[in-house]
């Protein structure tokens, strides 16, 4: 997993680089004493799955870094501060770790990011199956049932012809956990499957769901990935 840090304390940059450099899953592309030059690297790379960021630094602080990502990579914040951790996790943070951090500390947020986070094989039909909790029974759903999930703050739903589940996780989770044969990311707040699509617009698509069209928003940054992942005839 490739990942930079994003920290103005020096001290602190020198312990997480020796952390990163110990896990061997983790490879270091680079460290960065400022969040703008992060942003330009993050723009120019798009193989960085993980950024270890604090978040006062200067000229543009953690937060508003990670507001200004259209598609942020996983997050970790590394802070002296503790009364920020509440409002990191309106962000969707992987994980909060607070300095100095231990490596034991370290380790256990790099082993979240890899077991809930990272991309994993399925099957790129979408016949996987999963249990979604409904009320107090837990029922069975085939992903390629999925029409669309939307999120909805520290939540997401997914939505099928006939019903709606609403499940506690991210959108970055839950995008990692969808057959991308299967699924596309369109926006911030959706992800639609790619056989529903009717037409696509400017800034918008049209999926059936239930016999009716439902309006999708379509982002700016996830264009040209929607138009590349399908066919598409023009003269």
């Amino acid at each position: 997993m490739n990942c930079i840090i994003v920290d103005d304390d020096k001290l602190s940059c020198k312990v997480l680089e020796g952390y990163v450099n110990k896990y061997a899953s983790l490879n270091l592309v680079g460290c960065f004493s400022d969040s703008v030059s992060a942003r330009n690297e993050l723009a120019q790379r798009k193989d960085i799955e993980l950024v270890l960021l604090d978040v006062m630094m200067p000229e543009m602080d953690g937060f508003d870094f990670m507001g200004s990502l259209e598609q942020p990579p996983n997050i970790i914040i590394v802070s002296a501060a503790e009364e920020y951790a509440l409002r990191a996790f309106d962000f969707n943070v992987v994980d909060y770790l607070l300095k100095p951090i231990s490596y034991s500390r370290f380790c256990k947020a790099i082993d979240k990011t890899i077991r809930y986070f990272s991309p994993r094989e399925v099957s790129n039909t979408g016949d996987e199956e999963i249990f979604i909790k409904k009320g107090s029974s837990l029922v069975k759903l085939k992903l390629k049932e999925i029409v669309f999930v939307e999120a909805l703050e520290n939540y997401v739903t997914l939505n099928t012809n006939s019903d709606r589940y609403t499940i506690h996780f991210t959108m970055k989770a839950i995008e990692h956990q969808l057959p991308s044969g299967v699924f596309i990311r369109v926006h911030r707040s959706f992800i639609i499957n790619k056989s529903m699509i009717q037409s696509i617009k400017e800034n918008s698509l049209d999926i059936i769901i239930g016999g009716s069209v439902k309006n999708i928003p379509v982002g700016k940054s996830f264009r040209d990935s929607l138009l590349n992942d399908i066919n598409v005839m023009a003269r």
